[in-house]
């Protein structure tokens, strides 16, 4: 019996699907202690964009490390935040016309929603928030009671409250999606909060994810994040993007909304920005929420990650001009063209999704299950996400070589075709 079996939690999930004992990995490949490599379109759960031990941030961590620089500042003013924070300010920002401030917290993207669902409150004097279906948003309280999958609210232990679940407004219908999604929910839930007497109150916050990653990859329709963009403004409710998993590059622009002619009062986003696979999260909020913040009313001890600043920082290098990101759309199309046949020949599967985050939904967990194990048994690594976990997802990193893209395409059609064909 390994060390893990004896004294990891039980709580263990991710190496119960991937059972071996990594040891090394560069770009798009993980290599486990005997020696077999692994093409990798899990990424860290969408963390490692830039791919495993970037050599470019590699560098620059080691050189910061070389030099003596500050790597944990809780949120003191260092060399390494301040060049982030310019960088961030000049690449990502002002281009977008963006006035928003950056809020570190801790570590993580659950903490970044706690602390947009805080301010959200604070600066409306509201309690209530919507969220909505198939949306994941963290595993902290206030993050689950927003979290719709009920295998991860069962395990709260005590009522998730103050949050309401409205039906998620999908570009294409996902799957099981009979809920009356779409613009005409919202038409409902604007008519309700202008009667008086409807007994509903407009919420705090609309808190959503413009593409689903952990839901099923479901991608919001543009008419439909406009028209809940302008319900929010309307009804003077803060518009919170989780942009955490689909961020940084994932879609084919920074953010997963860029092209959706929207203007959010806070993003949270984490994962990608750390850049290396070092932890960090930020929010960005609008300065009229940010002013209803006290000094230190919200901390946290891991927001000032030196090492995370820096590689953070050279992420931030990709966008500088546009060649990441026209490499991103052209491996968007690679990949689309490989996977988009399965749709047109199996009546059961449906493939969606935005840029280098594409879900193909198979119909069913134990279809999905069977092609991430047989896949992982063939050197790829994938995972499944949605309802039932019936969704297959793949999320390679944005800097993946064509060789590699192009084994885990083939690898993953072929393995599709034998449990399809076996069903």
């Amino acid at each position: 019996m390994s060390i893990f079996e004896q004294r990891e939690s039980e709580i263990r999930g991710y190496c119960r699907v991937y059972p071996v004992v990594f040891d090394k990995a560069e770009n798009a490949r993980q290599t486990d202690e005997n020696g077999k490599e692994y093409v990798d379109f899990f990424a860290g759960a969408g963390v490692l964009n830039f791919g495993h031990n970037n050599e470019r941030m590699k560098k620059a961590m080691i050189d910061y490390i070389q030099s003596n620089g500050v790597l944990h500042s809780l949120d003191l003013h260092t060399t390494a935040k301040r060049r982030f924070m310019e960088r961030f300010t000049k690449v990502i920002l002002e281009p977008r016309n963006m006035p928003h401030k950056m809020q570190f917290m801790g570590p993580t993207g659950t903490n970044a929603v706690e602390a947009a669902l805080k301010i959200a409150r604070r600066a409306t004097g509201r309690r209530e928030i919507v969220a909505f279906s198939h949306g994941f948003h963290g595993m902290t309280l206030g993050a689950l009671a927003c979290t719709s999958n009920q295998a991860f609210r069962g395990a709260a232990g005590i009522p998730l409250e103050h949050v309401r679940h409205l039906p998620f407004g999908c570009e294409t219908k996902c799957g099981d999606c009979k809920l009356g999604c779409g613009i005409e929910r919202l038409d409902e839930l604007r008519a309700a909060y202008e009667d008086g007497s409807s007994g509903l109150l407009p919420p705090a916050a609309f808190l959503v994810e413009p593409v689903q990653a952990e839901g099923g990859v479901n991608v919001a329709s543009k008419a439909w994040l406009q028209a809940l963009s302008k319900l929010a403004k309307d009804v003077g409710a803060v518009l919170i993007f989780d942009d955490i998993q689909a961020g940084c590059g994932r879609t084919g622009s920074y953010f997963s909304f860029d092209d959706m002619g929207v203007d959010p009062d806070i993003v949270c986003l984490a994962k990608g920005i750390g850049g290396i696979g070092t932890p960090l999260a930020m929010n960005l909020v609008k300065p009229e929420i940010d002013k209803h913040w006290s000094p230190g009313e919200h901390t946290g001890t891991f927001r000032g990650q030196g090492l995370s600043f820096v590689a953070g920082t050279e992420a931030l290098s990709y966008f500088e001009n546009d060649e990441l990101m026209q490499d991103v759309t052209r491996k968007t199309a690679t990949m689309r063209e490989a996977v988009d046949p399965l749709g047109d020949r199996y009546t059961s599967i449906q493939v969606r999704g935005k840029g280098m985050m594409i879900g193909i939904d198979v119909g069913s967990g134990e279809k999905a299950k069977a092609i991430v194990s047989k896949c992982f048994e063939k050197g790829l690594l994938v995972s499944a996400c949605g309802s039932g976990g019936r969704v297959v997802k793949l999320i390679p990193p944005l800097t993946i070589p064509d060789s590699d893209l192009k084994f885990g395409l083939d690898t993953l059609v072929e393995t599709t075709h034998q449990v399809m064909e076996a069903a």
